[in-house]
């Protein structure tokens, strides 16, 4: 896939002077519901209305949305708002459905990123279509599935194309739903600058209270827009009642939200941006000097292991190394997230490089 001008054109087309925000419930639940969240919402910065009709869960039994008839409440909340629409589709049927309805976005879901046929079947439905497709990133951390994706839909002729960052699963310690896994969504803008990225806090969160700082992060990224689960009485929805906020709550937000400059031309700021950078050029310059020093290290350690007969990993030094970071790193300000993540890769580093001395 080129990068491609026209990417963005759908996002320039909607003429905004402020980031795209796309609200509204997690579920549409009544007809009642999903207007009075829409009226609420008509006279602020949200651009769109979202409300899952299917909800794909994760076990049986579990609220799965109120289908079809959900259209028809999406057309009124158009007709009566002004407002876009949006819904997640995760079939070709379901395709057809909200095409038929007119809805406006239409967004594939993390679980069906994950299956290249499901998304096959969606891009093949939505072939040549000129409504706005957003695919969010699959639930696991793989950026070439979720660039694949990508394509797929790009191939069907689908110009009015984005994705939506909404975390990534994880079997680790963390304080969020879906850990937000910033430098995949970067790497996926680098290779893609004109593929309009939005975030959806509310899926990385997972609880209202930390909704406002990740979508700030996200602003100072430079993501295009935001998608925040909007609920007129969250603590009661059917579904994700943690995550949702009330939509004064949102206008609120929209109203504090920073949006950052670009850039700036103004000579002592990139004067000092460029003294700053070129200190962490040198810093990270030192970084690689001490990795190299501590894997010519592991390799010695490696050695003297192999003329012993010891097995590579020993978890009880390992234990013992990762709480002692932990506990550095507090003192230095570096969360024990990050310490973890980096620890855990110079380890797997130290054991490839030992493992290799058992093969000679």
């Amino acid at each position: 896939m080129k990068n491609d001008n026209s990417l963005k054109s759908w996002l320039t087309d909607l003429n905004l002077d402020h980031p795209l925000v796309i609200g509204g419930p997690c579920s549409a639940e009544t007809e009642d519901q999903v207007l009075k969240i829409a009226h609420e919402l008509k006279n602020s910065d949200v651009s769109a209305f979202r409300a899952g009709i299917w909800k794909p869960r994760t076990r049986p039994g579990n609220f799965e949305g109120v289908g079809a008839i959900g259209l028809k409440w999406l057309k009124k909340v158009k007709e009566q708002t002004g407002l876009l629409t949006a819904t997640e589709v995760a079939n070709a049927n379901h395709c057809k459905l909200a095409l038929d309805a007119d809805i406006d976005i239409l967004w594939i879901g993390a679980r069906s990123t994950v299956s290249p046929f499901i998304v096959q079947e969606i891009a093949d439905a939505l072939k040549g279509t000129d409504k706005i497709v957003l695919i969010k990133n699959p639930v696991n951390p793989d950026l070439d599935l979720w660039l694949g994706g990508i394509e797929r839909l790009y191939k069907s002729e689908i110009k009015k194309l984005g994705v939506i960052h909404r975390g990534f699963s994880t079997s680790g310690k963390s304080q969020y739903r879906n850990n937000p896994e910033w430098q995949i969504a970067i790497e996926l803008q680098n290779k893609f600058p004109d593929l309009p990225i939005i975030c959806d806090p509310s899926h990385i969160c997972g609880r209202r209270d930390l909704i406002f700082d990740i979508s700030q992060r996200a602003l100072d990224l430079n993501f295009d827009g935001l998608m925040v689960e909007s609920h007129n009485d969250p603590d009661n929805a059917w579904s994700d009642a943690k995550q949702q906020i009330t939509p004064e709550t949102l206008i609120q937000f929209m109203k504090d939200w920073k949006i950052r400059e670009l850039t700036t031309t103004e000579e002592n700021y990139q004067n000092d941006l460029k003294n700053l950078r070129a200190k962490i050029d040198v810093i990270d310059q030192s970084l690689l000097d001490l990795l190299r020093d501590r894997m010519q290290v592991a390799e010695d350690i490696g050695e003297l292991k192999k003329s012993k007969n010891v097995a590579v990993l020993q978890n009880k030094r390992w234990n013992e190394i990762l709480g002692k970071m932990i506990l550095d790193g507090q003192e230095r300000k570096l969360s024990e997230e990050f310490i973890l993540r980096i620890f855990k890769a110079i380890h797997q580093e130290s054991i490839n490089h030992q493992q290799n001395i058992y093969k000679n």
